[in-house]
């Protein structure tokens, strides 16, 4: 049989358990939700919010549709992801931040679009974004010049806006600049990547060779020279001799129209 003072004793410990229980609760209970700030650390940059009007305008640019498969890189709080949900499509945050990741996941909740919106916790240089047809970013100069070459290996036609930041050398298609909300980081960059078409071609009209940068090309076909070489993701035109050629890329053969001179086809085999 236990003493008073066991029994005294047992009942201090049994007391002291519940409140430690019951302040842990208190914690637990007052615990407040994760909030993000503006210019907080990442593992390659800081994270400063998108206004809501510049991504209007990047997802504008992009002509998206409930067609397209959205790719943000570097999600944050997952806004981007979500505002592109909302117009039908399926979008997809990659975001290294956990933090953010679920912070994002009861953001797409609140906003009624978890069935078109998916977020991952991810290294977005050990990721594979092949299958986007839309990719948004708002990355560092440099960090956008590391994964140039992983875009540009993406599918011809595939859109890519940028909040702010340039490509390098490669020129963007177009820019827009907007205001309303915006008041710092205001203006989009949209890229379409081209085919790939360098080198030499054996073309109805003779040998076509080309010298490609991104979506704009020089050379000669036969011996003429080629102007105003351009590509618009797997779309291609150039003239040579004043003669208009149109066409489509499609991996090692290209076919269009001519226009100009005698009007007619033309078809190239990559040699």
């Amino acid at each position: 049989m236990k003493t008073p003072r066991a029994i005294r004793l047992t009942l201090l410990a049994l007391c002291l358990s519940l409140a430690a229980v019951d302040l842990h609760g208190q914690a637990q209970a007052t615990k407040k939700p994760y909030e993000p700030s503006s210019g907080q650390a990442g593992k390659d940059v800081v994270w400063v919010p998108t206004s809501q009007t510049l991504i209007e305008k990047m997802l504008d640019l992009a002509s998206v549709t409930p067609r397209d498969l959205v790719i943000d890189l570097g999600s944050g709080d997952g806004r981007t992801v979500i505002a592109a949900a909302k117009r039908g499509a399926r979008a997809l945050g990659i975001e290294y931040n956990p933090d953010m990741v679920e912070l994002s996941k009861q953001n797409a909740e609140t906003a009624g679009v978890t069935a078109r919106a998916s977020f991952v916790q991810a290294d977005l240089f050990e990721t594979d974004f092949s299958q986007a047809t839309v990719i948004t970013m708002f990355l560092l100069p440099d960090i956008n010049l590391r994964l140039r070459p992983k875009i540009l290996d993406l599918r011809p036609g595939t859109r890519i806006v940028s909040n702010s930041f340039t490509m390098d050398d490669w020129e963007a298609d177009e820019t827009a600049t907007v205001e309303g909300d915006c008041t710092s980081w205001c203006t989009a960059l949209f890229w379409i990547v081209p085919a790939k078409v360098d080198g030499v071609w054996k073309a109805s009209q003779g040998t076509l060779t080309i010298q490609q940068r991104f979506q704009r090309f020089s050379g000669t076909l036969g011996s003429t020279p080629i102007t105003d070489g351009h590509l618009r993701g797997d779309v291609i035109e150039f003239t040579a001799g004043g003669v208009h050629h149109t066409g489509r890329v499609n991996g090692n053969s290209m076919k269009g129209t001519v226009t100009g001179g005698s009007n007619g086809t033309w078809v190239a085999t990559r040699q």
